[in-house]
């Protein structure tokens, strides 16, 4: 979400100014296990991120180790080669995928588990490993998000407006009544809106779409009011969200200010990991990954031909048909 953010400030030639908000930005290694690490990626050509969210981590929890948090949001982005396009796939946190046994051990290894069991049985390190064992996509940075945070990034801009396909009432207190139709929230407001799932038929996918649509809003929200050209509003909303992520080693804010200064909230292309739907496998609702489609998919990932894909595609929001 950072890079999407700091995309809106490219063209202001605030490079020196990304430099300083790139040095306080919280670090992890995310890598150090795999194969040693890896070298820096270069951001001059197609670009994929390990975007991982959660509200509920205890944050003083170690990232990088095996802990007691596990994710709520799992989304690989792909940038393609020529930078005018983003697509973010959502990878449900309950798909039943093979977990190595760690971060360093090969993709045969381990049991199959829920994807967000390996945040708790190793950390970021074994996320990566197992996503990339998932979908045999390289993965060059990694973006931890919290989004409790995210209220301060929310209220920054003044707040979204979403879309509230039906009436509900949050299961959390103090239970706020969220109307059909569009809702202009708050940052508390939308992070409960984003946290409803059992008041949806489709339930966690319902989630899904929902932190897909309050990503996109933000980036809106952002580029189509006069917080690029208020410095006053510019900073406290950067720095809210530099406040709310953690970034990989590797990663630079000032060569993504270059790189994606053309990217905006219509520029994102939002779908979900190919899957069969819930099914219970020893006991326990999984969802399973649909082995051909989601194949495919990442295959073109890894070729930088997902405009291809989609075209060919043309995946519904949930992505099971």
């Amino acid at each position: 979400m950072a890079v999407l953010a700091l995309a809106l400030i490219f063209g202001t030639g605030a490079w020196f100014y990304a430099r300083s908000l790139d040095k306080n930005m919280a670090r992890t290694d995310p890598f150090s296990e795999i194969t040693g690490g890896r070298p820096a990626k270069a951001v001059n050509g197609a670009l994929n991120i390990l975007l991982v969210g959660t509200d509920s981590r205890d944050p003083d929890a170690p990232m990088d180790r095996a802990g007691e948090w596990r994710a709520d949001t799992i989304i690989v982005m792909h940038i393609p080669a020529d930078h005018k396009q983003a697509y973010l796939v959502s990878i449900p946190r309950d798909l039943y995928v093979p977990i190595p046994e760690s971060a360093g051990a090969g993709c045969e290894t381990g049991q199959r588990r829920k994807i967000n069991a390996a945040f708790a049985f190793g950390g970021l390190p074994l996320a990566v490993r197992t996503v990339e064992c998932f979908t045999d996509v390289h993965i060059d940075h990694v973006m931890a998000i919290d989004f409790a945070g995210f209220k301060q990034v929310t209220d920054a801009l003044g707040g979204v407006d979403l879309e509230v396909e039906r009436t509900i009432t949050s299961i959390h207190k103090p239970y706020r009544k969220f109307t059909k139709g569009t809702n202009h929230m708050n940052g508390t407001e939308a992070l409960d809106w984003i946290r409803q799932r059992k008041q949806f038929p489709d339930g966690d996918f319902a989630r899904m779409r929902h932190q897909q649509d309050f990503l996109r809003a933000l980036m809106d929200k952002a580029a189509s009011t006069g917080t690029l050209t208020n410095p006053k509003k510019l900073n406290a909303f950067l720095r809210s969200v530099t406040d709310a992520v953690t970034v990989d080693q590797g990663f630079s804010l000032t060569d993504m200010a270059v790189q994606f200064r053309n990217l905006r909230g219509e520029n994102l292309t939002f779908v979900t990991s190919p899957h069969l739907g819930s099914q219970t496998i020893n006991g326990e609702s999984v969802v399973v990954s649909d082995r051909e489609k989601a194949l495919t998919m990442y295959r073109a990932m890894s070729a930088d031909t997902m405009a291809d894909w989609m075209a060919a595609n043309k995946p519904s929001p949930t992505g099971n048909g």
